[in-house]
């Protein structure tokens, strides 16, 4: 499973995005393996189309792409603030990190702190 942070999908959804390009290549070249992202993660790339009237094209795109919602798990919390804590992200990178905790699964971001994190926490990116 790769777990995708926001700013891949977004990027990829906005062909005027300067990162486009790289989405989508990366993207395509992962093409076998299962995509995955958090809630918070799809809520944060949906937040631009819902702004402009076009969440429905949005949402069939990362269909297209097989994006699998990943929620939170219950009770989750005290995790997220160990997370933020530990890695000094903001909580939104932090849902990807436990999400790919959660899957056993790489992270795909073009974050460098993120990248990093998710490195020292034995997570291939």
């Amino acid at each position: 499973m790769i777990v995708l942070d926001a700013n891949v999908l977004i990027a990829h959804l906005d062909r005027s995005d300067a990162l486009h390009p790289s989405a989508t290549e990366r993207l395509s070249d992962l093409a076998e393996q299962p995509f995955g992202a958090s809630s918070i993660t799809l809520a944060e790339v949906l937040v631009a189309p819902t702004r402009s009237g076009n969440v429905g094209a949005a949402q069939a795109a990362l269909r297209e792409l097989a994006v699998s919602e990943l929620p939170l798990p219950a009770n989750v919390a005290e995790r997220l603030a160990a997370l933020r804590v530990d890695t000094a992200l903001k909580l939104p990178d932090c849902c990807v990190l436990l999400a790919a905790e959660a899957a056993g699964g790489a992270v795909l971001t073009f974050d460098e702190r993120l990248a990093r994190a998710a490195q020292d926490r034995g997570l291939a990116v």
